[in-house]
This record gives C-alpha cells, sequence and structure tokens, in this order.
C-alpha cells in the first residue's frame, strides 16, 4: 500500500512550534509519552522538541522526510485510533554533536530531556559513575582536552560571544583532536559545557529512564563525568543545572510493517515511522525547572514532592513483572508478554513478586490494588505485542532497580524473598541458555557476563550476583 508521505506539506498542521526542548534517545518510547504530553500540554504552539537519535541515525532520518510528523496508533482491545503528533519539529542524528551543543546552549531551550536507557548512565553496581568503562575512560580524556582548548579560546578572545553564546559555540563541534564524546552522558556534558560559555544560564535535565531515583542517576553520571574533565565545569553544572526525577509509564512495542499499512488504509498517506502504544498513559515528575517548562498538568502529568515511592511502584510493579515474563516465559517458549501471562505458572511467579514488592510500599496514596489490577488488564491486552526478547535486553542494569531492592528489602524483614529470588534465577537460567545455544546475549555488560558464564553452572552465580550487588553476592544463603 502507498500514497503521499506524511510531512507538513501533505498533512495540515500549524507551523512548527520554536525548539525550547532537546530530547535524546528518540525512539518509540519517547513518541508515545513525552512528546504527546508536550502536544496534548501545548496548545498554542510554544514548545517545540529537538530530538537525537541514540546509536544509529535511522529514526532520524525517516523522521526528518516527514517534518517530524509521525502517527501514533492507540490499541486497545476494542480497536485503534489514530492520532498524527507534531511536537517533534527537529529529528537529528545523535552523532550531531555540534546540532546538539548549539541547541543546549541557547537561551530559548529551557530543558532536556532523557530516554537513552538505563545502560547508557554507565553507572556500577554501587550507583557511581563507571570511570574505568572504556567509552567512558575515552570521553573523560577528550572532555578534559575540549575544555582545557576552550579556556584557552575563552582567555585569548576575552569573553566574546557571551551576549548570544554564538562565537562560544561556534567551536563546539570538534575537541581538540577533531571529535566529539560518543557516549550519551558525554555529549550531554560537552552541550553544557556549551551552555556554560554561550552564558544562556539554567537548565534542567528530566531524566525518562526506568531508573530509581533517576534524577539522582542523571546528576551522577554527569557530574561524575564532568568532575573528571574539568573541576570548574563539575562546579557550574552543580550550581546551573537542576535534575528532575521521573517516574513514565505507557507500554510501547515495536513497530511492524503491518501497522504501516493500517496507517496508509486509514489516512491515505504514507507515514514511516508509525508508533504503536496503549491507552494507558501516566507520568509523574518531581523537580524544579529554573527555564521554565510546559504545562504538561493539562495533559494528566502530577507534580509531586516525594516520587520515590511512585518510582517504585512502577519499577517493581510494571517493569519487574516484565523482567520476570520476559526470562522465564522465554524458558517456557513464549514470545509475547500476553503469551507469558496466559500461563499459569508465570502468571503465579508474578503475583507471588507483586506480594513481596507490595509489602515494601506504603499503604497510602499509591492504590497498589487497583495498580496491580489495572497491569493484569494491561498486560493481557493481546492486541500489544510486547516481546520478550526486547524486554530482556540489558538485564544487569534493569535487574538492579527490578529485583534487588525488592530482595534485599524482603531480607532486612527477615523474609526469604522468593518471589524476587525467583527473578535473578531465572535470568541467570536465560543466561546459561543463550551461551548453550550460541546466542549473543544483549546486554551492555555482555562481555562481563561471558566472563562469569564461562565457569561451570553453580559456580557462575557469584559472579553473575557481583554485577547485581556485591551485597547479595556475598551472601551465601541468596546464593543458594
Amino acid at each position: 500500500m502507498s500514497g503521499p508521505q506524511l510531512s507538513r506539506r501533505t498533512f495540515e498542521v500549524p507551523p512548527p512550534a520554536p525548539v525550547r526542548i532537546v530530547h535524546m534517545g528518540l525512539g518509540a518510547f519517547h513518541r508515545a509519552h513525552q512528546a504527546w504530553y508536550t502536544q496534548h500540554a501545548d496548545p498554542t504552539g510554544e514548545w517545540g522538541i529537538a530530538a537525537f537519535t541514540g546509536r544509529r541515525p535511522d529514526a532520524a532520518l525517516t523522521l526528518a522526510a516527514q517534518d517530524g510528523l509521525y502517527t501514533l496508533i492507540e490499541r486497545a482491545d476494542s480497536g485503534d485510533s489514530f492520532e498524527v503528533i507534531t511536537s517533534i519539529v527537529e529529528a537529528n542524528d545523535g552523532a550531531d554533536v555540534a546540532r546538539l551543543a548549539g541547541l543546549v546552549a541557547a537561551p530559548s531551550t529551557a530543558l532536556v530531556t532523557l530516554t537513552i536507557t538505563e545502560a547508557a548512565y554507565h553507572l556500577g553496581a554501587d550507583g557511581e559513575l563507571d570511570t574505568g568503562e572504556p567509552a567512558v575512560a575515552a570521553d573523560i580524556t577528550l572532555l578534559a582536552a575540549r575544555t582545557a582548548s576552550g579556556r584557552s579560546a575563552t582567555v585569548a578572545g576575552e569573553d566574546v560571544g557571551e551576549s548570544d553564546g554564538s562565537a562560544a559555540v561556534a567551536g563546539d563541534d570538534v575537541g581538540a583532536s577533531g571529535r566529539s564524546a560518543t557516549t550519551a552522558t558525554g555529549r550531554l556534558v560537552q552541550a553544557l559545557d556549551a551552555r556554560r560559555r554561550s552564558g544562556a544560564g539554567p537548565i534542567a535535565i528530566v531524566s525518562c529512564d526506568n531508573l530509581a531515583h533517576n534524577g539522582a542517576a542523571a546528576r551522577k553520571a554527569v557530574q561524575g563525568l564532568a568532575a573528571a574533565a574539568d573541576g570548574a565545569l563539575a562546579a557550574w553544572i552543580g550550581e546551573n543545572v537542576s535534575f528532575v526525577s521521573t517516574s513514565v509509564d505507557r507500554i510501547t512495542p515495536r513497530t511492524t510493517n503491518a501497522e504501516l499499512d493500517l496507517v496508509t488504509a486509514a489516512s491515505g498517506l504514507r507515514d514511516d515511522a508509525p508508533v504503536v502504544t496503549e491507552p494507558f498513559r501516566n507520568w509523574v515528575l518531581s523537580g524544579d525547572f529554573p527555564a521554565g517548562r510546559p504545562q504538561w498538568e493539562r495533559a494528566g502529568a502530577v507534580f509531586v514532592d516525594d516520587i520515590e515511592p511512585f518510582e517504585n511502584r512502577k519499577l517493581w510493579l510494571l517493569n519487574g513483572a516484565h523482567s520476570l515474563l520476559a526470562y522465564a516465559g522465554q524458558l517456557r517458549g513464549h514470545a509475547t508478554v500476553a503469551q507469558a501471562l496466559a500461563d499459569d505458572d508465570c502468571l503465579a511467579w508474578v503475583i507471588a513478586f507483586w506480594d513481596e514488592a507490595e509489602s515494601n510500599l506504603p499503604n497510602d496514596g499509591l492504590a497498589v490494588p487497583e495498580y496491580r489490577r489495572a497491569l493484569l488488564e494491561r498486560f493481557g491486552n493481546a492486541r500489544i505485542a510486547h516481546y520478550l526478547a526486547q524486554i530482556a535486553m540489558d538485564g544487569s542494569s534493569k535487574l538492579r532497580m527490578r529485583a534487588v531492592p525488592v530482595l534485599k528489602a524482603e531480607l532486612a524483614a527477615g523474609r526469604p524473598g522468593a518471589g524476587a529470588a525467583r527473578m535473578i534465577a531465572a535470568w541467570i537460567a536465560y543466561l546459561r541458555a543463550s551461551r548453550a545455544a550460541g546466542t549473543a546475549i544483549q546486554d551492555s555488560k555482555a562481555a562481563e557476563l561471558e566472563s562469569a558464564l564461562a565457569v561451570p553452572a553453580g559456580e557462575d552465580i557469584r559472579g553473575l550476583l557481583e554485577l547485581l550487588d556485591p551485597a547479595l553476592a556475598a551472601n551465601d544463603e541468596v546464593r543458594h
């Protein structure tokens, strides 16, 4: 099926809003969540998003050809509904750090949102930046050279460009060696250095990744990398950058060719970048926005002083169940969340884990029983093909947030934590099965996992647990 391509020329929309939000991690979830909220909170078109991809430029190339427009398909049991999202006004390759730095340095940019995945923060099991990772170490070396070069240029030019940032940003595309940072946090630090030198003032960083205390995690990653590269830059970030924590919730599976044909049949336009999502959505935020923000509460977002209970509810109940189903479900031959949930054993394991998680959540304000019932309905929506293999990726990062806190809380309360331990055991069994089958492990710590798995089964448990939590690895009761 074909037709004219969706764009601002073929679909009637208002003029693009000015860029005031920079987003890193242009993927389906951002387009189903933050971009949707921004569109619905901004009826007058004042908050445009300039989005940057992560590892590959594909999504940016596709969206740029459509002027940033795409169709959001809300898939309910009763049928599909379609909406064209227009809030992304610029789509860029994440490797274009010059453009990223220029936009972050602009006085009109008020905030940077992140969906870079848990692994991209490069935090170790102790929660601190892992400066020993080769990519992180390389960025530290590069940024140290860049900031030293920037100081020399500033002294020579007597702070030229402080009025509008143009001179300070003009040379911000390359470092002293002609290169830019390669990690997401390195690129963000590079862009923040451009803002510092442009004199554009304070800015907010809003983490939308599935991390407990994700604002604090972003701070540790950014501040840790900046401090290792340049103390003055780290001090400026400490004084001028706020880190907002959020809890995000909307199931967004991969789009298939069937959705492309579906959109063309419904609209008569060819859309090469539609996104499929469920009707449910939730966004809770906590923190300061020194340069302003959209009125996201108009679209249903909630702002709170204490976000930790909301983070834990979502990370443990939704994401924790997803990880348990991803490993146990695949081991039992299932491909999607809905298929695994229909397995009585998998369902029983999810409920057992939820019982443990709920016992460690506050009783007031979270409506946990209602949330659990809603999750069963959402997970059981067979029209949302949420693939377990997709959820299973980067387990070494995800389980630190989803299984480890519940297990440690249960042990501290004198209970065995069997439900949380089962999730970790399923992950280990899944890794062993993948290795035995010769299947590559999709994890940012793949090399470390392969090394831990190289010893006989049973002896590998300590090495695998070390990657999740050293204290658990040292606990004989947990290992056995």
